[in-house]
This record gives structure tokens, C-alpha cells and sequence, in this order.
């Protein structure tokens, strides 16, 4: 019982922050004017209540005057009420707004905070789609959690208040057994008995649509995925022909998203008969409860009119759960999710206390180069990938790493990078050094092409258009200098060599320190993999190139060599080679 309540502490958790806030003010104040509205609502409600036994008890008895009174007075309680309404919808959106925006700005902020992003990716049972988490399920969260904690709250008082009338209006009911047994407010309890027992009913029947509901959401991301997947991979899968490969792959994937929905289908349909039957009775069951004292002539017409209409809103109130159980089973889905969310996003930022291994990127004051002090770097599940490396790769001095393929290149640039989080030991930077790194793909953001050039940067008015155009026609896109403000996605604008060619670029641009290139240009021919490098070295003469690639025309431009040796078992170990021993 208490593990299928716990989800309500997980809400809590998500919902709190916001609460106490810098916002929290406005919020609370937003929260109080809801409520109040909400309950000036509910007054209207016994109002309306009463209104229905007078003006019945107007048409019973004929009485044209108290009838067209009444009806003055309806459209009076009728404007109030629509003028409540109106404000407190908006209101309530008004603050629905302002929470999602501060949880999303806050989500945005976690996730990419200390690289967690990355590092949630490395993990097999990390979260599924975090993408979804923060655009879909925080909207969801505030959506359901503001409806059924208002709605939930609005009911509780709409029972109070009418079952103080149903009591008030039941009078008494004497059962003939037993001498004659007498049940004060029999109409309340009633109405009670039968909303608990719908709740139990539906509570029986709709639970198994909780897991449903979240396996489902994360199966038809899946499948989105892979249709994702096609889209940015069109060319490539046109080229082997895997049309036929790749429908069969839908239709796994998609097969399952059904299987699902069958279950859900199946459990829906138990759940709306047992939904349907329970509200289509609701309708008479009020009737059969009041006919005793309408048949013994002790109340009048508008009298049963007040005590089906307050029986009405008893059995809704009471009720609350029944009908909102869809969306409570879907609310707490989403809280699943994104505390699932929550708990990888808190590991990852304590990853290195979690970890038996920490590798540790520090600055060194007055440093000759980058340092590796005593860095043995392991690959997830902490299989050994390069044990034991102390290394020194000096300031102004070029090199060139490589060997074989999958020694685990692209990740000792990750090590220096300080992105890897498997490992142990500490990679020192020289203080004050700006540090770039150009991957085999490209990031290339949406957006212009200003922009996308002098990335990571923010602020693209501090070169001059005159620059960027000479810079764009030396790496040859000479074809885009008069498209500097297109608004575009330029991964699709671009082909894979000329996005790299816009890396090399921003590198001249930006002039890191030290630039790490993971083999950024392998989709160049030689003689332009050769000019972009010639203009990397005369362009950025201060700057330390550490590249990782195969191809000889690279080796020229730098002065050393790190090359990955094999010492079995899936484990490496590096030499580090200067040119001048190379020649010896």
C-alpha cells in the first residue's frame, strides 16, 4: 500500500523547489487567489442548490412572482459565476506558465550542467529520451499535478458542503425490522456508500494501467527513435539499399508499441463498463434514495430537485478518483520518469565520489604543457583500457597520436578533455589555456551561420565581417561568405566535409591554446586535408595541435608522434616519439 502511495513524496520532490524559489512569492500569491476563487465557487454551487428548490417550489405551487424572481436571480448567480470562472482559469494557466518555465529552465540547467548530458549516455540504464523528460513530462507534471491538486481540494470542500445539506434535507428514515430502526442524514450516507464503493471498483480495476501507461510512453519514444534514426541517416541507408532491412526493423519495434496497446486497450475497456454502468446508475440512484419522503408527502417538488442536485455533487465529489483515475494513472507515470530522470541526473554529478575511480582534470600554475600524472583510463565496467600513463605533451609542440582502431584514440581525447569520467589519476592544464576540440562530426547549432562559426561563443559582433568572409574563403566556402545571416540548420545545409571545413574555421577564429582535431578531416581529399592544416599552422602559429588520424599527409605538420601500442588482452600502452628519434 504505502509503495503504491510513495509516488505522492516523488511529486512532492519534483514540486517543491519551485515553491521556494525566487519566485516564490508571486507564486504563493497566484496558489492563494486560486484557491479562494475555487472556494467562492463552491459557494456558488450551494447557492445554485438552493435556488433549485425554490424555483421548482415556485412552478409546483404556480407562483408567477417568486417564479420570474428566481430567474432575475439566476442570471444574476449565473454572470457572478461566469466572471469567477473566467478569472480563475486564467489565473490558474497564468501560474501553470510560470512553473513550467522554471522547472524547464531548471531541468535545461541540471542536464547540461557538469557535462551530465554526456555522461548519462555512457551509462546502459541511464535515462531513456531525456529530451522527452524536459519538453514533454515537466508539462505533464504541472498540468496534473495543478488539476488534481486543485480539483482534489475543491471536492473535499464541495462534500462537506453538501453533505451538510444532504444531512440537513434527509431527515429521518425508519427501517420496519427489528421494532423499527431509525438513520439520521440517511441520504448523505447513501451517497457516501456508493462513492466509496465505486472508488474501490475502479481503483481494483484501473491500477494495472499505471506501468502500462509508462511502458507505453517509452515504447513509442523508441520508435520514434528509429524514425529519427532514418531520417538523419537517409542517404547512407539509400546507398546499401536497407530499405527492406529497416521496415522489418519498424515493424519490431512497432509490434511491440501495439502489444502494449492492446493491454491497454483490453484494461480500458473493463475500466470504462465498470465507469459507464457506475455513472449511468448515478443518474436514478438519488431518485430511489428521496422517493420514500416524496411518497409520504414531506417534501415537495423542489425539495427532491435540492436533494438529487446535492446528491449529485456528492457522489462527484466523492467520485473524484473514479473519474480522474485515467489521468492519475498517467501523473503518476510521468513522476516515475522524471524522478527516474532526477536520480540519473544526481549521479552523474556525483559521479566521481561514486565511482571507485576518479579521473580529475586540474590546472597548473606556470606549466610547460598538459600532464598525465599517474592516469590509468578504463572503459565502462571498469575494464582496463590504458594502464599506468605519466606523460608530458609540451607546450608549442605538435602531435600526431595514433594506431590501431579501437585503442582508444577518440577517448584519451576525451581523457584530456575531461569529459571521461572511468579512470584514475589527474590531467594537468597549464593555467589560464583555452582548450578546443574539433570531433570527426561536427556540432554545427541551428541558426546563422555567424553564429555557428564563432561557437561556443555568444557574442558574434566581435569579429568583423570582413574577417569571417577572408576566414570562409581560406577553408574554402568562399560559396557562403553572402549567406553569413541565413538562418538555417547547416547540418543538413552542409555536406560532412564542408561542415568540417567550418570547424577548421571557427578553430582559426576562436585561436584555442591547444586544438585537439579527432581525425576532422577524414572527409577531405588529401590535397585539402593538406592546405586546411598549412592554414591551421600560419594562422595559429601559438597554437599546440594534438591530432588524431591515419593519413600521412598529416604527419608533416606535426613534430612528434604518440602511437597506441597493442600489449594484448585488449589493453594498451603508449610511446611517445619525437621526430629527431624517428630520424635516429
Amino acid at each position: 500500500m504505502f509503495k503504491k502511495i510513495s509516488f505522492i513524496r516523488d511529486a512532492w520532490r519534483i514540486a517543491k523547489p519551485y515553491w521556494q524559489s525566487e519566485e516564490k512569492f508571486s507564486a504563493w500569491v497566484l496558489l492563494i487567489s486560486v484557491v479562494a476563487l475555487n472556494l467562492f465557487l463552491v459557494y456558488l454551487l450551494v447557492l445554485f442548490n438552493e435556488w433549485y428548490r425554490l424555483f421548482y417550489d415556485a412552478l409546483q405551487n404556480l407562483d408567477k412572482e417568486a417564479f420570474f424572481y428566481q430567474i432575475i436571480r439566476f442570471c444574476i448567480l449565473a454572470f457572478i459565476n461566469i466572471m469567477t470562472f473566467v478569472l480563475e482559469y486564467y489565473l490558474q494557466y497564468l501560474l501553470m506558465i510560470r512553473w513550467r518555465r522554471w522547472l524547464t529552465a531548471k531541468y535545461v540547467k541540471w542536464w547540461l550542467t557538469d557535462k551530465a548530458y554526456y555522461k548519462m549516455q555512457l551509462f546502459r540504464d541511464g535515462t531513456d529520451n531525456p529530451d522527452q523528460r524536459i519538453s514533454q513530462d515537466l508539462n505533464e507534471f504541472v498540468l496534473y499535478t495543478f488539476n488534481l491538486g486543485i480539483g482534489l481540494m475543491t471536492q473535499v470542500i464541495t462534500l462537506v458542503s453538501f453533505a451538510v445539506v444532504l444531512w440537513g434535507i434527509s431527515g429521518i428514515l425508519v427501517i420496519p425490522i427489528f421494532g423499527g430502526i431509525s438513520i439520521q442524514g440517511y441520504m448523505m450516507w447513501a451517497a457516501i456508500f456508493y462513492a466509496i464503493f465505486g472508488t474501490y471498483m475502479t481503483l481494483r480495476i484501473g491500477f494495472p494501467l499505471i506501468g502500462l501507461d509508462f511502458n507505453q510512453e517509452k515504447l513509442e519514444a523508441n520508435f520514434r527513435y528509429s524514425l529519427v534514426r532514418l531520417r538523419e541517416n537517409t542517404e547512407g541507408i539509400a546507398l546499401y539499399g536497407g530499405e527492406a532491412s529497416e521496415e522489418l526493423k519498424f515493424g519490431y519495434i512497432f509490434r511491440d508499441v501495439v502489444t502494449n496497446l492492446r493491454a491497454i486497450m483490453k484494461r480500458s475497456v473493463y475500466l470504462g463498463c465498470w465507469t459507464n454502468f457506475y455513472n449511468q446508475l448515478a443518474r436514478i440512484f438519488p431518485a430511489l434514495v428521496a422517493a420514500p419522503r416524496v411518497f409520504a408527502k414531506e417534501i415537495l417538488l423542489g425539495g427532491m430537485m435540492q436533494i438529487v442536485q446535492a446528491f449529485g455533487h456528492v457522489h462527484d465529489s466523492l467520485s473524484f478518483i473514479v473519474d480522474t483515475y485515467p489521468n492519475i494513472a498517467k501523473w503518476r507515470a510521468v513522476i516515475q520518469r522524471l524522478q527516474g530522470f532526477n536520480e540519473d541526473i544526481e549521479r552523474m554529478q556525483d559521479l566521481t565520489s561514486k565511482l571507485p575511480h576518479s579521473l580529475f582534470l586540474c590546472e597548473e600554475k606556470g606549466g610547460k604543457g598538459i600532464r598525465l600524472d599517474n592516469v590509468d583510463v578504463d572503459l565502462p565496467g571498469e575494464k582496463p583500457l590504458l594502464p599506468r600513463v605519466n606523460l608530458l605533451l609540451k607546450k608549442g609542440v605538435s602531435v600526431l597520436v595514433s594506431g590501431p582502431s579501437g585503442a582508444g584514440k577518440s577517448t584519451f581525447l576525451r581523457v584530456l578533455a575531461g569529459i571521461w569520467p572511468f579512470g584514475t589519476g589527474k590531467v594537468y592544464m597549464p593555467t589560464g589555456d583555452t582548450t578546443m576540440f574539433l570531433p570527426q562530426k561536427p556540432y554545427l547549432p541551428i541558426g546563422t551561420l555567424r553564429a555557428t562559426l564563432v561557437y561556443p561563443q555568444q557574442e558574434t559582433s566581435l569579429l568583423s565581417e570582413d574577417i569571417l568572409k577572408a576566414v570562409i574563403r581560406d577553408c574554402g566556402l568562399e560559396q557562403f561568405e553572402e549567406h553569413l545571416d541565413d538562418n538555417r540548420d547547416w547540418t543538413k545545409t552542409l555536406s560532412l566535409g564542408e561542415q568540417q571545413r567550418v570547424a577548421m574555421a571557427r578553430a582559426i577564429l576562436l585561436e584555442p591554446d591547444w586544438l585537439f582535431l579527432d581525425e576532422a578531416t577524414s572527409a577531405l581529399d588529401e590535397p585539402s586535408e593538406k592546405t586546411l592544416y598549412t592554414l591551421l599552422k600560419d594562422r595559429l602559429p601559438k597554437t599546440t595541435l594534438i591530432s588524431v588520424g591515419h593519413r600521412s599527409t598529416i604527419r608533416a605538420f606535426h613534430e612528434s608522434n604518440l602511437v597506441f601500442q597493442p600489449t594484448g588482452e585488449g589493453h594498451f600502452s603508449l610511446q611517445y616519439v619525437e621526430k629527431s628519434d624517428e630520424a635516429i
